[in-house]
């Protein structure tokens, strides 16, 4: 709220018109990001999905001033992005024609630069061509070299402290152990710090702004990995359809081994049931041809004379 000429106040009176002319540009941006955030708390009001699109994308905000923000006011949002802790992705920045347009005035061209240094280059970059690139910040310092820290975990897992400490222009341990200990904890980078072998250990880092100019090989090198994919599938497929070949072939030799183990007991069982009535039949006749045996008493009379 500002006050009018006859020293009321006036609730909506419009915060853009009423600044005075020696006002800083940052207090202008300052003052459109306070409003803009208002807003954009007033629009996602009960939208939880909204609200945790917009945590996931810090970057947001900035895009939607950006549309705005013109001349001085660009360099000055240019500025915060590149102070902003959560930001480490510039490329949808570096799109926006108000940002591009930087580029084309002297004046500004520097933190056009800057910007594209942020997004795709590293701190060795800024200290070989530091005369085209303004003076950095505490906060944009640290940022290049956390983003030089991710540069370096594309190309290898396990950096030597002395290494990484000459990439990054710090010759105190102590200094780059902080450096390397924050950039985890801003979740840049995972990994494990070996104080005793002097040993970075990087498990995971972020992805990069990818430069124009790579597209082409990167192009290649997914379709390269498509094409592998390819293959690979095409040899899978046969190896299922040989799989599947020999399924069929396996079962349809088990049922004819079923089949012939059925028959087999089948016919030594029916050998089986005839042998035993063959038995029985021979006992039969062998039984009646037997003569018949005399009693004991009968034989009994021709060894024992009656008495007289």
């Amino acid at each position: 709220m500002h006050t009018v000429a006859q020293g009321t106040v006036h609730p909506h009176q419009d915060h853009t018109h009423q600044l005075d002319t020696d006002t800083s540009f940052g207090t202008v941006l300052t003052t459109t990001m306070s409003a803009a955030n208002m807003t954009a708390g007033d629009n996602f009001e009960n939208k939880g999905m909204g609200e945790k699109a917009s945590q996931a994308n810090p970057m947001e905000q900035y895009l939607i001033l950006a549309k705005g923000a013109k001349g001085a006011a660009a360099v000055q949002l240019v500025k915060q992005v590149l102070e902003a802790p959560e930001v480490y992705v510039f490329g949808e920045l570096l799109d926006m024609s108000n940002i591009t347009a930087l580029k084309n005035n002297a004046q500004h061209a520097p933190y056009y630069e800057l910007l594209q240094l942020f997004a795709y280059g590293v701190y060795g970059d800024y200290v070989r061509e530091s005369a085209k690139f303004p003076q950095l910040t505490p906060a944009m310092l640290t940022k290049l070299r956390h983003l030089t820290i991710v540069s370096m975990a594309t190309g290898q897992k396990s950096i030597p402290l002395p290494t990484l400490g000459n990439q990054l222009g710090l010759s105190s341990t102590r200094e780059l152990e902080d450096l390397i200990i924050e950039a985890m904890y801003t979740d840049i980078i995972h990994g494990k710090l070996d104080q005793k072998n002097g040993i970075l250990e990087l498990d995971h880092a972020i992805g990069r702004d990818i430069k124009p100019e790579d597209l082409p090989d990167i192009v290649a090198t997914l379709q390269s990995w498509c094409d592998t994919c390819d293959t690979m599938l095409s040899n899978i497929d046969q190896l299922i359809t040989r799989a599947n070949s020999d399924k069929e072939r396996h079962l349809k030799h088990r049922n004819s081994l079923e089949t012939e183990v059925l028959n087999i007991k089948a016919s030594l069982k029916s050998q089986v049931q005839e042998g035993d009535e063959a038995l029985v039949s021979d006992s039969r006749d062998h039984d009646k041809k037997r003569p018949p045996k005399k009693g004991i008493r009968a034989s009994s009379a021709k060894f024992w004379p009656k008495s007289s």
